[in-house]
């Protein structure tokens, strides 16, 4: 690419998967907004971490996930999209990895308020842009439909944001702040 500007977004359009032309703020434009800014976040998280940190690797192969699930989203039904998807198979290392940090966590019967670590902050805010980009992505999905494996990608992934939220803190030796008891631990008393 000689130029990073092209001009043919001027209009208000933008180019998709296929050659097809649509609004800027098409469902489609607007969930793939939010998987880039996920990716970003994700980059700031990785940036934040030592090189060596043991979620290096795990942060990056999901970036290179978001980057081929982004050419599937920008791929309308009908066209071919010639990028392999690996989202189920990542979706289950997600939950593995969740599945050993959640053994090592202390128990939290409480809705906690993000923030604590600049690494914790920074994960919580992936784990809400995950949920937009998941929101988006069901209402494209009312119209022309997503492969299910990034539609279950994308949710476990703000659910993976979530846990090592928790375990950034706990890494750090830093109090989660309570916000308020589940219900159903209320309940009881």
């Amino acid at each position: 690419m000689k130029r990073v500007y092209t001009k043919t977004g001027d209009k208000g359009t933008t180019g998709i998967h296929g050659g097809t032309r649509v609004p800027k703020d098409d469902i489609r434009i607007e969930a793939n907004g939010c998987l880039d800014e996920l990716n970003a976040v994700i980059g700031i998280v990785r940036s934040m971490l030592a090189a060596k940190d043991a979620w290096q690797e795990l942060l990056h192969a999901v970036q290179r996930e978001l980057m081929v699930v982004m050419s599937h989203v920008a791929t309308p039904s009908g066209v071919v999209n010639p990028n392999p998807l690996s989202a189920a198979e990542l979706t289950l290392r997600c939950e593995q990895e969740m599945d050993a940090m959640t053994v090592l966590l202390t128990d939290n019967g409480y809705f906690l308020l993000p923030g604590g670590t600049p690494i914790s902050a920074q994960l919580q805010f992936a784990r809400t842009v995950a949920r937009r980009a998941e929101r988006r992505l069901w209402t494209l999905h009312r119209q022309d439909p997503v492969n299910e494996d990034i539609l279950r990608f994308i949710n476990r992934l703000s659910d993976l944001f979530f846990v090592m939220a928790r375990m950034e803190m706990q890494r750090q030796d830093w109090p989660e702040e309570k916000w308020q008891e589940f219900a159903y631990k209320r309940k009881r008393q």
